[in-house]
């Protein structure tokens, strides 16, 4: 009725065509905007006892739902240890019942590996669960996690509703956690953030690297302590004896080609800025240098450099310029 009523107000063809496709167009709007938001969580068995869930080698977005990040539980004889509880409130929900839906043990514990959102603003659907982070880590999602979860409500909108900031229980207790046949060695390094947990299962060899070890995607650069810290600390993750690297972003790696990659990363970017201060090179510059070819293919490349150059360059400027 309401088109008919248009055809006779505009009688040229045009206007009408205009019309019919402003209607089309709201109306789909309306249609997707009312379609409930899933993440559709799918455990994928990596092996004996583990599973993870992959994210996508995206930046956050409405379209992700922030859900660019790998999260992982181990099912031990003694119950569960989840790694990691993603961007969102949603996520724990979806995450948990991903879980429930593979094992009924109990959840024992939950590890934060680092204060970014993506790896924490889930928290809230394992409060029920003793939440263990790096002590700096606790103290740091404290002092940033309201600020962290502002940020990501603009970014991708309602698939944060009802996420609030829930701090760890507790500070990681010891270097090890043993509950049944599995023990895991509990590691804290600060390449990334300046504290950040790296958990071996010692019985799969599987090493949950968090976001010390980015793969196929651009790392993240906003709280390092510095390129040479993390750079000598891959060396150090290199060293052990592993049989799969789970990247905190990235495909999952039986070999070196993971730690290689971000060597390689790490040692340009450090180059890259050090040789532009040397040549008092502006912010605006340095942003525009072309991307080296080997990194050429790997995700975000150009937005993550760019960021980069914000976070780290007045430093090098300040040393040598």
């Amino acid at each position: 009725m309401v088109l008919m009523s248009l055809r006779r107000r505009f009688r040229g063809r045009g206007m009408l065509k205009k019309i019919t496709l402003i209607f089309t167009a709201c109306f789909f709007a309306v249609a997707v905007n009312a379609a409930p938001l899933s993440y559709n969580l799918k455990a994928e068995k990596i092996a004996e006892n583990t599973w993870i869930f992959q994210g996508v080698l995206e930046d956050f977005s409405n379209k992700n739902g922030g859900n660019i990040v790998n999260t992982a539980f181990i099912v031990t004889e003694e119950g569960v240890v989840v790694i990691d509880t993603g961007p969102s409130v949603r996520y724990g929900k979806a995450m948990r019942k991903a879980i429930e839906e593979i094992t009924d043990k109990p959840i024992k514990v939950v590890y934060n590996t680092h204060h970014h959102p993506d790896h924490f603003l889930g928290n809230q659907a394992f409060s029920d669960v003793d939440i263990q982070a790096l002590p700096e880590t606790g103290k740091q999602i404290a002092i940033h996690g309201d600020a962290f979860a502002t940020n990501l409500y603009q970014m991708v909108g309602d698939w944060m509703r009802s996420t609030e900031v829930f701090l760890p229980s507790n500070p990681v207790k010891g270097d090890e956690l043993k509950l049944g046949t599995h023990n895991l060695k509990l590691m804290g390094y600060t390449g990334h953030t300046g504290s950040d947990l790296v958990i071996l299962d010692q019985k799969t060899g599987v090493l949950f690297a968090s976001d010390m070890v980015f793969y196929q995607r651009a790392l993240t650069t906003p709280h390092t302590p510095g390129l040479n810290v993390w750079l000598d600390e891959i060396d150090n993750l290199r060293s052990i004896k592993y049989s799969l690297v789970v990247p905190g972003h990235g495909p999952l790696v039986t070999d070196a080609s993971a730690f290689d990659q971000m060597s390689s990363y790490l040692s340009w970017l450090d180059q890259v800025l050090t040789e532009s201060a040397k040549a008092g090179l502006s912010m605006t510059e340095v942003m525009k240098l072309p991307i080296k070819d080997e990194f050429k293919n790997v995700a975000l490349n150009r937005r993550e450099f760019a960021r980069t150059v914000v976070h780290l360059y007045p430093k090098y400027e300040e040393k040598y310029f």
